[in-house]
């Protein structure tokens, strides 16, 4: 990674309030020197890879409690793709069964999962050694 900032956006989809985990790791990132797009409760997939493509994210990530998680992330990648976001590394977190985080990792669909518990500071140095390299 160059000397560019990286950029994350962080959003919650559908009708999942639960979001004191997400806005944790958004000022942990901030105080870290990453730059971070929230854009918060109750949105859909569509705005958020519209708005990761718009924003130039490095990483999209979605913080889900809902249970839709096996839809939503292969959803956030596909919409990404057909937007041109194909190099958007999307990482996410949330109550989401162990099961379920290793099988989106392992299917390309997300690059990491956090689960309840997780080390922001762990998060953030993820991000940081993971960053893609910028072309411009």
């Amino acid at each position: 990674m160059d000397d560019k900032v990286i950029r994350v956006l962080l959003a919650k989809i559908g009708l999942d309030s639960h979001d004191r985990g997400v806005r944790l790791l958004a000022r942990n990132l901030k105080d870290s020197g990453v730059e971070v797009i929230y854009l918060g409760l109750y949105r859909t997939i569509e705005e958020v890879a519209q708005t990761a493509i718009q924003e130039d994210a490095d990483f999209c990530g979605l913080s889900m409690h809902t249970g839709a998680h096996r839809e939503a992330f292969p959803h956030l990648r596909d919409m990404l793709d057909s937007l041109g976001g194909e190099d958007i590394v999307i990482i996410g977190g949330g109550a989401i069964p162990e099961e379920d985080r290793r099988a989106l990792v392992a299917s390309g669909v997300a690059a990491a999962m956090f689960g309840p518990g997780a080390n922001y500071n762990a998060i953030v140095e993820w991000i940081k050694t993971n960053a893609p390299a910028r072309n411009s």
